[in-house]
């Protein structure tokens, strides 16, 4: 059974599916589809091709799927992508892509997108992401699975962060933030391992492989790219090559503290 409040806006095209709930003052847009379970709260906007899966939480004032700030945006039709099982608080802010990035936003499943959060054009998020409160992710960001990005950080356009990264609170992110680090500060730089986050999801022996690639490549004083180069010849663990490969292939650089 969908629960439509009677002073919500649900234009004629939207696909509502059973069992969905929409709060009062809310407008659904005619492009929209939303999945069964989901849950929108009050005041929120719905709009453009949006895609809404299953089981989500929206909760008030939340604007999903307006046009991208993006000057070049000339009013083609673009998408907003978003998975199951997500919770997205107050005030949040995702726009669909743009022609010059794939036409999609993605937002992936599991995740927490707190309040007053930006997520920009074209970004890609994976699964089992925390966004903290009054983040700002420019356009064209990807995240993997389940990284923490803390209160008040900025995530600079075309920036690539690693899965399991952690990004401490209050950090300005301008460059790509490999897998399993933890990295903080104005401009941020990496700090160490996010050895917390691996103990509850890696074996021992996973986590001490990949300390010891990484003290190799970040703190050995040799060229980054030619010790990854090393790593990935000499060296099978999954998790290790998974971090040498990405500082192979990072486009913006990783911001470390040279010895």
């Amino acid at each position: 059974m969908i629960n439509i409040h009677s002073t919500a806006i649900v234009e004629d095209g939207a696909q509502i599916a059973d069992n969905v709930t929409i709060g009062a003052f809310t407008t659904i847009g005619s492009k929209v589809t939303i999945g069964s379970g989901t849950v929108i709260q009050s005041h929120c906007v719905i709009d453009g091709c949006t895609t809404i899966g299953e089981n989500n939480r929206i909760f008030p004032h939340a604007v999903l799927g307006t046009i991208p700030q993006d000057l070049k945006f000339d009013g083609e039709e673009t998408k907003l992508i978003i998975g199951n099982g997500n919770t997205i608080r107050e005030h949040t802010l995702i726009n669909t892509g743009t022609a010059g990035g794939g036409y999609k936003t993605i937002i992936g499943n599991g995740s927490l997108i707190m309040g007053h959060v930006h997520i920009g054009h074209d970004c890609i998020l994976g699964d089992n992401i925390v966004v903290a409160n009054s983040c700002a992710i420019a356009g064209h960001a990807e995240i993997d699975n389940n990284c923490v990005i803390g209160g008040m950080s900025a995530i600079h356009q075309f920036s690539k962060i690693g899965e399991y990264a952690m990004i401490g609170g209050g950090s300005i992110v301008v460059q790509d933030i490999p897998p399993f680090c933890i990295c903080e500060g104005n401009r941020a730089i990496l700090r160490s391992l996010n050895i917390n986050g691996l103990r509850r999801h890696f074996e021992r022996s996973d986590i001490d492989a990949i300390k010891k690639a990484y003290k190799a490549i970040f703190d050995s004083g040799k060229p980054i790219s030619d010790t990854a180069k090393e790593i990935l010849e000499d060296n099978d663990n999954k998790f290790v090559k998974q971090l040498a490969n990405f500082v192979l292939n990072t486009k913006r650089g990783i911001p470390f503290a040279r010895k």
